[in-house]
């Protein structure tokens, strides 16, 4: 449904949604269709005690492993996806034979939401940047809320009145169908390899992204990363881009933030300096100008913002020695950018891959004293750094980080930074910080 007119006539009435996959987002999807008047049925392959009792809660249908996804389509007026399922479902094939709608929990927050919203993607960065960008609304007066890929789906930050701007970290996943989404600035951070479990190929996951500058309005600002080739060549024939980085509009120089009307801080005012950081900056900056915030008063967020947890964040130190967690990087492009900000670490990295080249992390390897390769794909780790420094393998997070204490040269600093998915031995990134951390307290205690 790509005519946002059509979701706005179909949704002016009581509807039958279907609900492919029932976590968080879907839930959240499901309640606020609930509220509004409409029939929702859901679906999950493997459900949990959790979603059984949110289905019961909301008093909808839940069907567990559906034998008859033919029959639950043509019930259905209104198809929402859950985030991250795999593009070879066949809901999807069903849906377009059946010239039924699948849409976003975006594009049904567009509809019932005319707030303006700042949507931000990219592969690597997004949850920074709209955290940062919340910080700089904010220190400008203004009550901003972070929602999307967040802990707080879209569908459900509408709910709260107060609320004057909603900063939308937009996946891939969320992107790829939208239609109704007007966000009125939409960001695009970068582009590297990553999702190759849920999108079909390297062109599908493009596609995706390259959906934000597609939504914009003739109103809207489109903010592009002036580095990246694949960002710049999806930026819409005629569309003035405002952009950021390296050759950007946003850039820095000799350690100077500068924007279009000169100098408005420089890198050793924000929180730290690492490149990502200060990209990510340049970003924000270009981001709320056209809501009016003035750079300066980005820059006064970004001194005193605090980034949320597992992303290079230091969790100890071991005879002067600091230990890095960066849980946060399941993909090679994120583990690339943090080995970048040291000038020698220990790396600790693996875990699933997700079908993307994990030799990438090498193209730093001048910066990597040793290596310590976890988790399934221990075997591509090793085979990425082999050549450039001396890998260890490890069978848990404690033997990783014992490894990694003593391979490291004097206080070489030793950087938890993964590169792929967590779901081998953890359930989540940050799960996988938290053991990282315990593990190092562990062995300070014995140390």
């Amino acid at each position: 449904m790509r005519e946002p007119a059509a979701l706005d006539r179909l949704l002016a009435a009581p509807i039958s949604a279907l609900v492919v996959g029932f976590g968080v987002a879907n839930q959240a999807v499901a309640a606020a269709l609930v509220r509004r008047g409409h029939a929702v049925v859901a679906t999950d392959d493997r459900p949990n005690p959790d979603v059984v009792d949110a289905a019961l809660g909301l008093g909808i249908e839940l069907v567990t492993q559906p034998s008859d996804l033919v029959a639950l389509v043509e019930h259905a007026d209104l198809i929402v996806p859950t985030p991250g399922l795999p593009e070879s479902h066949p809901i999807f094939s069903l849906a377009d034979a059946r010239d039924r709608p699948v849409v976003s929990e975006l594009d049904l927050a567009a509809v019932w939401d005319q707030r303006p919203v700042v949507a931000v993607t990219g592969t690597n960065g997004k949850t920074t940047t709209v955290e940062l960008a919340v910080a700089a609304l904010v220190a400008d007066g203004r009550v901003a809320v972070s929602a999307g890929n967040t802990d707080i789906p879209l569908v459900a930050a509408i709910d709260d009145p107060s609320t004057e701007v909603f900063v939308v970290e937009a996946s891939s996943f969320r992107l790829a169908r939208s239609c109704r989404f007007r966000p009125l600035v939409a960001t695009w951070l970068n582009f590297a390899p990553d999702h190759l479990d849920v999108h079909c190929d390297l062109e599908s996951y493009e596609a995706a992204k390259a959906v934000i500058f597609s939504l914009v309005g003739v109103e809207g600002t489109v903010v592009a990363n002036a580095a990246d080739p694949v960002v710049m060549r999806n930026v819409p024939e005629g569309v003035a881009a405002v952009t950021f980085g390296e050759g950007g509009i946003y850039h820095v120089d000799d350690g100077a933030l500068v924007g279009p009307n000169g100098t408005f801080g420089a890198t050793s005012d924000l929180w730290r300096d690492v490149p990502h950081d200060v990209e990510n900056t340049l970003a924000v900056a270009a981001s709320l100008a056209p809501l009016g915030v003035a750079p300066e008063t980005v820059v006064g967020a970004a001194s005193t913002f605090s980034p949320l947890a597992h992303r290079v964040s230091p969790i100890g130190s071991i005879d002067g020695q600091t230990y890095f967690d960066d849980s946060k990087a399941t993909t090679p492009h994120a583990a690339l950018s943090a080995i970048r900000g040291f000038d020698r670490v220990v790396l600790i990295a693996g875990g699933r891959n997700k079908g993307v080249d994990l030799r990438v992390m090498a193209e730093a390897a001048e910066r990597v004293e040793a290596v310590v390769a976890i988790g399934d794909a221990a075997d591509e780790i090793e085979v990425a750094f082999r050549a450039h420094a001396p890998v260890a393998r490890a069978g848990d997070m404690d033997e990783a980080v014992a490894a990694a204490r003593s391979l490291a040269a004097g206080r070489v600093p030793v950087l938890l930074s993964p590169g792929c998915a967590s779901f081998d031995w953890y359930r989540s990134y940050s799960e996988r910080g938290d053991d990282f951390a315990r593990a190092v307290a562990d062995l300070g205690e014995r140390a």
